[in-house]
């Protein structure tokens, strides 16, 4: 799915420095249907930002849609292939088209659509298959890379494989239906397979050159649109980069140093003397950085090193499953202007980020800030005039839907803006990876801070200490579990931290062979037991087990609260469970709980459970949706007072609930799509100053958005 993302300028508060702030997400199926494939990859727009046109390969068509105060589907086109790419001049759009029988038969042709009467007005042959294309800005040319891909199942994707790509230019004179073409041969200039450059990506200056990425080839040439030669090409060269991570271990551990060549991707220039590239890598490289060279000697000016790994680190959107192939993998890149200041944006397909940049001085660039997108971001498309950035992510699979996703830039103080579960990021840590908060809980006698689980999407199980009066909240400390002396690892989904010290954990079994553990754990980190359920409970459990955990009392009055995700076995349709321990006898007794309905397709179960008092706890009950269709992300009260939960076996009482906080407006608050998965919740502080926070699992940006997102919910 495509994610596009705006931002637009707001009133100047004079102390508040400029940030992109997230206003809206619109999947693209809004403009067809849910159950069709769609995608929003690369985007263009209007000159005055009223309309934006998007590339949705898979249907074989482009979209339109309006940014204003949310981003509003405006219909579709559709188109003789794929498209690739898509550029707007005055009221036309030029979209270029894959037609390609075969790798051996490339093919594709320029289709020129009147944006008014939305009718294509002339289509134009171009000989190969076509990837990226610029418009230069006095509106005299148009630049197209004919790629012609390579087979990867073919000789392990080595190159070359013919036929060669090209650069083909087009004369913007006259009618869109006489348009000359003119074809720029680009052999024999790379050291790596000279006769065969497959060009990826254009940008054009203010000189009518265009630079050109040769990303399989390693290489970059810069052509005159006006004699259509080349004027100047180079060797992306290789980058040697220390402190990443080169695991796919579930561990974050940036200690390892890679050199590899760049492969650049997207390419933009920041002035008419000095381009930046990014380094997504290929079938041999990927530096996981982005770069800076001089246009007129090649030489680089900048690199970024590990930044955009740590920038991802922090803001617990870093892919551990990437750490062996090209990590966070910078892929697209925009430059522009925003009133006096010069922005680039760089665009990290698999940590699901766009890192934005101040490059007012292009050889020294400062960033500012990471903005968080859908899936696998692929378009950056700023528009200055209306001062919103749009983010095409073009995922759809597995109910991750691709969309469109607005910032504005404003100065509105950022403390003020997160206070309100809005901006971004929400949570960060000091250089400590997290993400895959799957449990929280209130500290006794800790007005300040939290602690949180990590689930199995990481190894070892840790617990992170937040620091929930911070802005940002920020994971200050981490805590390695240890069982034996060793590190252990655990599907933790729910942390209780104890009076005494100490802490609770619930572990989820999957049904069959791993089983649900209520796992005590010292001060230190070191496990002290393990506690299974009665085997005749046991027996009846399913792959959704605990979910969460808390714990009221201490010494002999102690008790532990755990929550059953959903039915089990023996359950009645619609129930899930509450289980109750008593450490000091060991004794486990159940009650019901009736999980709200479900819609069709769909199923509810609890998330976490959190003790409000001695009498009262509060249970997160959630549908497994995202987006448009999630539904049941609420916080019920359950009393507990009277309750007298029945030993193993005997007839469960049914609890009763009632509605404390509906989450949705919380986790939709700053224009982000719906997240699937809040798991964490806990109470902060004493009465009556006590403060209901949350957590959402971001799956370890596993096929998922992967924003880490920290809810402040207000007084309880």
């Amino acid at each position: 799915m495509a994610l596009l993302l705006l931002v637009t300028a707001a009133p100047a508060a004079a102390a508040a420095p400029a940030r992109f702030q997230r206003f809206d997400t619109m999947p693209v199926f809004r403009n067809s249907s849910a159950a069709e494939h769609t995608a929003a990859e690369i985007a263009a727009a209007t000159a005055d930002g009223a309309l934006v046109v998007y590339t949705d390969s898979p249907a074989r068509r482009i979209g339109f849609a309006k940014p204003g105060r949310g981003i509003t589907p405006d219909g579709v086109l559709p188109m003789p292939g794929e498209p690739t790419s898509v550029d707007v001049v005055g009221t036309l759009a030029l979209v270029a088209v894959n037609t390609s029988k075969s790798y051996t038969e490339p093919s594709g042709v320029l289709v020129v659509v009147d944006l008014a009467r939305r009718t294509v007005v002339a289509t134009h042959e171009l000989g190969g298959q076509p990837d990226s294309i610029d418009i230069s800005k006095d509106g005299r040319y148009a630049a197209i890379a004919i790629e012609n891909e390579r087979d990867e199942d073919l000789d392990d994707g080595e190159i070359p494989q013919l036929p060669a790509g090209f650069l083909t230019v087009v004369d913007l004179v006259g009618a869109p239906a006489a348009w000359k073409l003119r074809k720029v041969e680009l052999t024999g200039l790379a050291e790596v397979a000279p006769s065969d450059p497959e060009p990826e990506y254009v940008s054009i200056n203010g000189r009518n050159e265009v630079a050109v990425t040769l990303q399989e080839n390693n290489h970059i040439a810069v052509v005159g649109l006006r004699s259509g030669r080349v004027l100047r090409h180079f060797s992306a060269g290789t980058a040697t980069v220390a402190g990443v991570d080169t695991e796919n271990d579930g561990r974050i551990s940036p200690t390892e140093t890679i050199t590899a060549a760049r492969e650049p991707d997207a390419v933009a220039w920041l002035d008419d003397n000095t381009l930046a590239t990014a380094d997504e890598g290929d079938y041999r490289g990927g530096s996981r950085t982005w770069t800076i060279f001089d246009a007129g000697t090649g030489q680089v000016v900048f690199s970024s090193g590990n930044a955009l790994d740590r920038i991802a680190i922090r803001q617990g959107q870093y892919p551990d499953g990437r750490s062996d192939n090209k990590g966070v993998e910078p892929e697209g890149l925009a430059v522009a202007t925003f009133g006096r200041d010069r922005y680039a944006f760089v665009g990290l397909e698999r940590a699901n980020l766009v890192a934005v940049y101040d490059v007012n001085n292009p050889r020294e660039p400062r960033f500012l800030q990471a903005l968080p997108t859908g899936v696998a971001p692929e378009g950056l498309l700023p528009i200055p005039a209306t001062g919103t950035l749009v983010v095409a992510a073009e995922e759809d699979s597995d109910g991750i839907r691709s969309s469109l996703t607005g910032y504005r830039l404003t100065r509105t103080p950022l403390a003020v803006s997160l206070a309100h579960n809005r901006g971004t990021p929400s949570i960060v840590s000091d250089g400590i990876g997290f993400g895959a908060l799957s449990g929280l809980s209130g500290i006794p006698g800790n007005a300040c801070d939290v602690v949180a689980v990590t689930d199995s999407a990481y190894t070892p199980t840790r617990v992170l200490t937040i620091d929930t009066l911070a802005v940002p909240a920020r994971v200050r400390r981490e805590l390695v579990l240890t069982k034996d002396g060793v590190a252990a690892g655990y599907d933790g989904e729910g942390i209780a931290a104890r009076a005494g010290g100490g802490y609770w954990l619930a572990v989820e079994g999957d049904g069959k062979k791993s089983p649900n553990l209520l796992v005590e754990v010292a001060a230190s980190g070191a496990v002290v037991r393990e506690v299974p359920l009665p085997a005749a409970v046991a027996a009846t459990a399913t792959g959704n087990g605990f979910e969460g955990v808390t714990a009221i009392g201490t010494g002999s009055s102690e008790q532990v609260w755990l929550a059953v995700q959903r039915e089990w076995k023996a359950d009645r349709p619609g129930q899930a469970t509450l289980a109750r321990y008593t450490p000091a006898t060991g004794e486990w007794a159940f009650a019901a709980y009736p999980l709200d309905a479900a819609s069709p397709g769909t199923w509810i179960g609890l998330s976490e459970v959190t003790a409000l008092d001695p009498r009262t706890l509060l249970v997160l009950e959630r549908d497994n949706q995202r987006g448009d269709a999630a539904r049941v992300k609420k916080v019920y009260r359950v009393d507990i007072g009277r309750l007298t939960p029945a030993a193993a076996g005997a007839p469960k009482p049914v609890v009763s609930k009632t509605l404390v906080r509906d989450l949705l407006p919380a986790l939709a608050a700053d224009g982000a799509a719906v997240h699937d998965k809040p798991e964490g919740l806990a109470v902060v502080g004493t009465w009556p100053l006590r403060r209901l926070v949350g957590v959402v699992d971001n799956d370890g940006v596993d096929d998922a958005p992967g924003e880490s997102v920290f809810l402040r919910l207000g007084r309880v």
